[in-house]
């Protein structure tokens, strides 16, 4: 298999819609994904948007893969973090070296953005994720939180994680 990777533009919203899709099917939920997607004109504008990144692989004209991660600047020092906030391979190319090339992509857009450093998270009990990752970087054991902002969610002891509910 012969897999191509590019960062999406703002021309690119139906090739965003397509990810959406891999990301809903990889990650087994459908309505985050795919339930409430915003307008053309809102993805086009995030496409465009220098903070955000999205790349896709492609195998011939399909999007079988994909990320999605986001330029942080930091204020210690003048320089950028990239967080890659959501990969995912539709689970046929799994194995494959997609998730791989992906982020060899990404590291080569942030090296010549002049971007410090990458960094991603996985969720306990994701092995492939976390092997992928131990091969590609250094792993540091931290706590994530998400604090809810309506009071409601927070009394309920609902954690949204990556918009699935726990």
């Amino acid at each position: 298999m012969t897999c191509r990777f590019r960062q999406l533009g703002a021309a690119d919203v139906p090739a965003m819609r397509a990810l959406l899709g891999v990301f809903a099917d990889a990650f087994e939920d459908g309505p985050t994904y795919l339930g409430n997607q915003p307008d053309d004109a809102y993805l086009a504008g995030l496409l465009a948007n220098p903070g955000f990144v999205a790349l896709a692989a492609w195998d011939g004209d399909s999007v079988i893969g994909g990320l999605a991660g986001y330029v942080l600047p930091k204020f210690e020092q003048a320089r950028s973090e990239l967080y890659i906030y959501d990969l995912a391979v539709l689970s046929a190319y799994r194995r494959r070296g997609v998730a791989t090339g992906l982020i060899e992509a990404l590291r080569r857009i942030a090296a010549e953005r002049g971007i410090w450093v990458m960094f991603v998270q996985a969720d306990h009990g994701d092995d492939p994720a976390i092997a992928l990752y131990t091969k590609l970087g250094v792993r540091e054991d931290v706590l994530h939180f998400d604090i809810a902002l309506d009071q409601d969610d927070a009394s309920s002891g609902v954690a949204h994680i990556h918009g699935k509910s726990e």
